[in-house]
């Protein structure tokens, strides 16, 4: 809500009340110290603080400028040194604030009407709060509208009264004795001066005094002489700032690097970082491929995640290198921002500035013991990590796993699918089959672990027993041989074609042939039989046992 008492309308019509009625209202008569009406007195500078120089000018009071005129001047000043300078007003703590500008104070109307027609600018001091705006003295009354003042409310006008400020005569009425003063306007070019100038000093490179201004999440705004710098986020520090609040306050004076100077769009950037030595510079000497170290998980990515080992060292960890155990999809959902880790360093380049980390490497590799661990025919037991088409991986320690084939999950039936009979998460046992350190592979049985007909047929019998069973396969001088229900062999029948082929050829024994015809006619065999001695497949036949092998499940059996 705007105050009734300062009119927002322009000069033109506030002016339109005459100046007589407005200090009709003005009840309190404020007296101005004269000073030096805006003449250049010599003063001498008798102190310097870390923000002010103080000048002695022959008053009972010192005068004070601000340390920031010099530096931003590139202009030292020393105690004794002497100054031209002019008389402002008064600040809170009594001292006189003073310029080093000459403004001329009119004495007149004469001089007042030299100063309108030139549109110059002069000096006042502020005398009062009256309504719509402020009296002025400037060698006589004048009247300031508030819109005019540069003042945004009736506070800031309160805080004027006393002060001496530059203003510019808008209305001019010698006959009324009607005098209007604008001071916002001069203020505004006065302001635009100090940019130009500060723009056109300013280089890149250039080393500057500022002030905090005001912080954002993004940066810091410094005030640097009459214009403000951007201080980037990116820029306080080398290593990562999450908030410019967190290591800058308002107010706060820090000395900042030029970056880039935009004079066409007014802007600058500033960097506090570039003003100390880049850590990567000691990085060599400092960090080498192989060593573990431990950092700061900073930000994580889609394929990785940024570990910082020391302010402005970061390293990355990419989703290939973070575990053995299992494919990490998102680094995520292993590492997050602020987590504490050790990790491996295993590279370093130093002229883009990069470096290369494993977290895997530095729990050490699961596969350098594996072939002691996990030793062929031992018994292992884990969980089914994952089912494929052709088998079922099986989870035997962090970071290694085995492979159960479809062909070894069960020896009672034929699967087809792994996830017909298994599921993951479920525990299993299997026996080692085969290790492969390089490849990394395991190769594992599930059926093997299970007594079956055959282990108990081996156990129940010797070689060089009798047995009766089924050629099942006849073909090459070898045959199959079908024990019991599941139980085959394989039998050598070289002999017997060599017999076969003796027969054909009339060398049998006579005798022999006749006592297998007899015996053949005993059976009921009839004439259209095969010969006495061929071997074929549906035969039913006795046989010795030649070979029983617990290990490779084997049996080996001959003709009798």
């Amino acid at each position: 809500m705007s105050n009734p008492d300062v009119p927002e309308t322009e000069a033109g019509n506030e002016s339109n009340e005459s100046f007589d009625k407005i200090l009709s209202q003005y009840e309190q008569s404020h007296s101005r110290r004269v000073g030096e009406d805006g003449r250049q007195i010599e003063g001498t500078v008798i102190a310097v603080s870390d923000e002010s120089v103080f000048v002695d000018i022959g008053f009972k009071t010192e005068g004070i400028l601000p340390l920031t005129l010099f530096q931003n001047a590139n202009e030292t000043v020393e105690v004794g040194h002497k100054l031209l300078v002019t008389v402002k007003g008064r600040d809170a703590e009594g001292y006189y604030e003073l310029s080093r500008q000459r403004v001329e104070r009119p004495k007149d109307w004469t001089s007042l009407e030299k100063a309108f027609a030139d549109k110059a600018i002069i000096v006042g001091t502020v005398t009062g709060v009256v309504k719509g705006g402020l009296t002025v003295d400037v060698g006589l009354r004048a009247f300031m509208p508030g819109s005019r003042s540069g003042a945004r409310d009736a506070a800031e006008m309160e805080k004027l009264v006393g002060q001496e400020i530059t203003c510019r005569i808008i209305k001019l009425d010698v006959a009324e004795e009607d005098l209007v003063v604008d001071h916002r306007s001069v203020a505004e070019e006065e302001a635009r001066s100090t940019k130009e100038q500060r723009y056109a000093e300013i280089k890149e490179g250039d080393t500057v005094l500022g002030t905090v201004r005001s912080l954002a999440d993004y940066g810091a705004f410094l005030d640097i002489g009459g214009v403000d710098g951007l201080l980037h986020v990116s820029d306080i520090a080398w290593g990562r700032v999450n908030k410019p609040a967190d290591v800058l306050s308002v107010g706060q004076q820090v000395e900042a690097r030029v970056l880039k100077v935009d004079t066409e769009n007014q802007r600058i950037s500033l960097g506090l970082k570039q003003l100390q030595p880049h850590p990567w510079d000691a990085v060599a000497g400092k960090y080498a491929a192989g060593e573990r170290v431990r950092g700061t998980v900073t930000r994580v990515t889609d394929f990785g995640a940024f570990v910082e080992l020391e302010p402005g060292i970061e390293g990355m960890v990419h989703l290939s290198e973070m575990s053995w155990a299992k494919k990490v999809r998102k680094p995520g959902d292993l590492l997050k921002p602020g987590e504490t880790v050790e990790v491996m360093i295993l590279g370093v380049n130093v002229g883009e500035r990069r470096m290369s980390l494993g977290l895997k490497q530095a729990l050490g590799d699961p596969w350098v013991e594996a072939g002691e661990k996990f030793a062929v025919g031992s018994t292992v037991e884990g969980p089914v990590a994952s089912l494929t088409k052709f088998g079922a991986f099986v989870q035997l320690a962090e970071g290694v796993e085995g492979m159960i084939h479809v062909s070894e999950i069960s020896a009672e039936k034929r699967v087809e699918r792994p996830q017909d009979v298994l599921r993951v998460g479920q525990v299993v046992k299997a026996k080692v089959l085969d290790v492969d350190k390089e490849k990394r592979q395991i190769k594992l049985s599930m059926k093997q672990l299970v007594p079956t007909g055959l282990d108990e047929y081996i156990a129940e019998h010797k070689e060089g027993d009798v047995v009766t069973g089924r050629l099942i396969d006849v073909s090459g001088g070898k045959a199959t041989v079908e024990l019991g229900e599941g139980i085959r062999s394989w039998c050598e029948i070289i002999a017997a074609a060599k017999e076969e082929q003796a027969a054909a050829a009339g060398q049998v024994d006579l005798s022999a042939f006749s006592s297998m015809l007899k015996e053949r006619w005993k059976g009921g065999a009839s004439a259209s039989a095969a010969k006495p001695d061929e071997v074929r497949a549906g035969q039913i036949r006795s046989f010795r046992i030649t070979k029983l092998d617990q290990d490779a499940k084997t049996i080996g059996v001959e003709l009798v």
